[in-house]
């Protein structure tokens, strides 16, 4: 017959096996989250000294290639290009929150964004005789955009941070849907803006990331509840 002292060694033993498992796993969980976690490095918006008010996103979902508007409350500058470069980069921040349905790696996406008042005139050199500033015009158009199809449009410049389009997950899918997001929450907030022209690092770049065409300007279209292959081209 077993003695009662080893029988109760035996039971404390077994419990601290138990509990030093038991510590171990919950150990090789933190490990396995700290190593997955996306890592957060978004810049933190500058306080903005005014009231949250309701905004729209078009977010985008790789699920199902569809962009959807949501609804949020942001406090945005009062200055149209400060507000438009807050609530552009307050969207690309927002895929790169843990279970983002478009999922973006977090860090600096929109360095400026240029309000240009449509339509948009080449300019002529000072002293110029007729016959050159018409050819002038005429060799500029083919790079100046339309006009506006209301009084009062404006071209968004969006110049977009090298970091961003570099580590943007390459494929015409996820890329068209990052441009559709963009052009839809302008369409959504901005109803003076009707076309936008996308720039990285203040120079023109063929592709956002190998597929999406950067090198034309882009009308400013509601582009929720449409597919990938149906949005801005």
């Amino acid at each position: 017959m077993i003695p009662r002292y080893q029988r109760i060694l035996f039971w404390i033993l077994a419990n601290a096996i138990l509990l030093m498992a038991l510590v171990l796993l919950h150990g090789c969980e933190q490990a396995r989250e700290k190593l997955t976690r996306h890592r957060d490095e978004t810049p933190l918006a500058a306080p903005v000294a005014t009231a949250s008010e309701t905004v729209q996103l078009a977010m985008a979902d790789d699920a199902d290639g569809s962009i959807t508007l949501v609804e949020r409350e942001v406090a945005l500058p009062v200055e149209p290009t400060a507000r438009t470069r807050a609530l552009l980069a307050r969207l690309i921040a927002e895929y790169s929150y843990k279970n983002s349905a478009h999922p973006l790696e977090s860090g600096p996406a929109v360095d400026d964004v240029f309000l240009l008042d449509l339509p948009l005139h080449p300019p002529t050199a000072s002293g110029s005789s007729p016959e050159q500033q018409a050819g002038s015009s005429q060799s500029g158009a083919d790079s100046i955009t339309a006009e506006p199809h209301v009084a009062g449009g404006q071209l968004a410049v969006v110049n977009l941070h090298g970091t961003f389009a570099d580590h943007h997950p390459s494929g015409i899918e996820p890329e068209t849907l990052t441009i559709d997001s963009l052009v839809g929450t302008l369409y959504a907030n901005f109803p003076r803006i009707e076309q936008v022209r996308f720039l990285v690092d203040g120079q023109t770049r063929e592709t956002l990331s190998g597929h999406a065409d950067l090198t034309h300007t882009y009308p400013v279209v509601n582009t929720a509840n449409r597919s990938s292959g149906q949005g801005a081209r």
